[in-house]
């Protein structure tokens, strides 16, 4: 067993270093789809800092990432303005100030009435995260993003599993509304994973 799986005593500062190697890819990833590729190289070396201060704190067996996504989220709050400005703006024009992160079109070779069908489905959905509480994007966006099971979102944000399902089927709906998806009721499991 290694000690970033045996608990807060077992970790020390070189130990930090190695969940930076292990997860630093993952957390930029959720990062830049929630900043931009620019802001989230910043993030991801704050989030590593504040790791490193706090890393008496490290969660206990298989947590880690959980616990590292719970501090970006944390750090991203203070970015949240600039979030919600990019979401408007990518619903109001298209246009994605992050670069393509979103990748709302992927492809070149996709044909223009998917690519038009597709960055309207991008604007609604810019627009439905804009207007999402705070709480139910975050919990939306580590389901998403960061493939966070209910119980690692849980120990992220710091609240109830309970909260956690809560906050995720409000935002669905939310979501689904503002596309005009039909609602799934067999979309995922009790465990948080989809089938």
């Amino acid at each position: 067993m290694n000690a970033l799986t045996t608990g807060a005593r077992d970790v020390s500062p070189p130990d930090v270093a190695a969940l930076f190697d292990a997860y630093s890819e993952r957390v930029y990833r959720y990062c830049a789809h929630r900043v931009g590729p620019v802001a989230a190289e910043d993030l991801v070396a704050e989030v590593f800092l504040v790791a490193h201060r706090h890393r008496d704190r490290i969660a206990g067996p298989g947590e880690p990432l959980a616990w590292l996504y719970g501090i970006a989220t944390n750090l991203l709050r203070r970015h949240r303005r600039d979030e919600v400005r990019a979401y408007r703006a990518l619903a109001r024009v298209g246009v994605d100030p992050f670069g393509g992160v979103t990748g709302v079109v992927d492809s070149h070779d996709t044909r223009s009435a998917e690519r038009v069908d597709a960055t309207r489905t991008g604007r609604r959905l810019a627009g439905a995260l804009a207007a999402l509480p705070r709480r139910q994007r975050d919990v939306l966006l580590l389901f998403a993003i960061a493939e966070l099971s209910y119980a690692e979102i849980a120990v992220a944000l710091d609240i109830p599993i309970g909260s956690v399902r809560s906050a995720l089927s409000r935002a669905r709906a939310s979501v689904r509304a503002a596309i005009d998806l039909p609602s799934d009721p067999d979309a995922s499991t009790d465990d948080g994973s989809t089938p």
